[in-house]
């Protein structure tokens, strides 16, 4: 567009930059000498008293006549380009180079890995306090701990029957899942023991697939907890304070780890039945395949979603572009039982294996 304009203004009888073979150009109306007396409105006059006067009308109508013919018949340089010149911006406005992109996809490409925290517990889920703090719960050993900024760690509590997912609340009021119970648990600031939010409908057993609650996740567009009840395949949307508990799907086989995007949409892991449930505001459901176990997921900030698959032949941590389908595989060397997973607003993704007793960080590069 720019360079466009500025052709406009040379063309329009403004010296070209640097000066070039046509030299500067001036106005038009100055271009032909024979124009001259015309544009100012003087005529050339003659002593009244050589001729007579009638002669001397006759003389200059003639003059004036020769001196309207050589400005018809002569076209002043810049008047054809100018023109033309006009459809120029229109030009300039519709090419795609006049406009910076601003749909770029951002996404990381390639992460490097690094180790945050290694043997001290088994790491199983995990969450950010409201301080951004990462969070860890030890199913074997019943304890929620805090991986502090200098690699030590902090129990925040101890004495819980099998803790998998968790969610910090703005206040820091901290909600567990209790897997042995089946039970929703709340941890207010300063707190050193629980108290029981609700106990959900369905009753753990040792059958396949039949294990208590495993992961929550907190659904930030109407401020409640969704809580799949693994026992019965049934997907729940709690209030914080435990007393409203509300239906959303049924018939999932083994629901686990959950995610709320930002336009409301609920993510599911049915780690037994190899697929993600979608969730809509307004209660419409589909299914993602292409998985062999997944159990936790997460959505980024570029509106991915990520998958920890722990089916043993797959042990990875795999994105999917949910604008496309596509399934990327980020990471899956040194996974022994890969659980749980967040992500920031850097695009640095955690994960625990609480089997290798180990979590890792990954970082874009």
């Amino acid at each position: 567009m720019l360079a466009r304009l500025t052709s406009v203004k040379c063309l329009m009888g403004e010296s070209r930059p640097g000066g070039t073979q046509d030299g500067p150009r001036t106005p038009p109306h100055d271009t032909h000498k024979g124009c001259h007396y015309i544009s100012n409105g003087q005529y050339p006059t003659v002593p009244p008293r050589s001729i007579p006067w009638i002669f001397t009308t006759i003389v200059c109508t003639c003059f004036l006549l020769i001196l309207l013919t050589s400005c018809a018949s002569s076209s002043p340089p810049g008047v054809v380009p100018t023109r033309t010149a006009v459809s120029s911006p229109t030009g300039g406005v519709a090419s795609p180079a006049a406009s910076p992109s601003s749909g770029a996809d951002t996404t990381p490409t390639h992460y490097t890995s690094r180790v945050v925290l290694q043997g001290v517990g088994r790491p199983d889920d995990l969450v950010f306090d409201q301080r951004g703090r990462l969070l860890f719960s030890d199913f074997y050993n019943g304890t929620i701990s805090r991986v502090n900024a200098d690699g030590s760690v902090t129990v925040l509590l101890r004495g819980v029957a099998g803790p998998e997912g968790m969610v910090v609340l703005q206040d820091g009021t901290m909600i567990i899942a209790e897997q042995h119970t089946n039970r929703i648990l709340s941890l207010p600031p300063g707190a050193h023991s629980p108290t029981v939010l609700r106990t959900l409908p369905g009753t753990p057993s040792a059958a396949p697939c039949k294990d208590g609650v495993d992961g929550i996740a907190f659904d930030p567009t109407t401020n409640t907890i969704i809580v799949p009840d693994s026992p019965t395949g049934e997907v729940y949307r709690m209030s914080p304070d435990g007393k409203t508990l509300t239906l959303l799907v049924s018939g999932i086989v083994r629901p686990v780890g959950a995610v709320v995007d930002a336009q409301g949409n609920i993510y599911v892991a049915d780690e037994c039945g190899g697929t993600i449930w979608r969730i809509t505001p307004a209660g419409k459901t589909t299914r993602m395949g292409g998985f062999g176990m997944p159990d936790d997921v997460a959505i980024d900030k570029h509106g991915n979603l990520l998958v920890i698959d722990l089916k043993p032949s797959i042990h990875a941590l795999i994105r999917v572009r949910l604008s496309t389908g596509k399934h990327e595989t980020l990471a899956s060397k040194g996974f022994i039982e890969p659980q749980g997973l967040v992500v920031d607003g850097n695009d640095d993704i955690f994960v625990s294996d609480d089997y290798a007793n180990i979590i890792m960080e990954y970082k874009p590069a």
